[in-house]
């Protein structure tokens, strides 16, 4: 994992929300809050069906939450750039 934060990207400490996609039934149960967190720099989301340019991001979930499979809880994950929003 690169240590290096690239730029543009947001910060360790911000706060977020994860969203779903409106597009389908994913990727997690419900939408929550949680925080950008420092383990690892963010990296380019090199999945297939990627956007052009999206990170992938550590966020620490303020609460427990399980994904649309039922699998957690998870308590942090990485999670691909467009379906974080930024709470202002």
């Amino acid at each position: 994992m690169s240590q290096r934060w690239p730029t543009g990207a947001w910060a360790p400490g911000t706060r977020v929300t994860v969203v779903r996609d409106p597009g389908w039934d994913g990727p997690w149960q419900a939408e929550f809050a949680g925080t950008i967190d420092a383990m690892g720099a963010p990296e380019p989301n090199e999945h297939a069906q990627a956007l052009d340019g999206e990170l992938l991001y550590w966020v620490t979930f303020d609460t427990p939450q399980y994904d649309t499979g039922g699998d957690g809880p998870y308590r942090k994950a990485q999670i691909w750039g467009r379906y974080l929003r930024t709470e202002l």
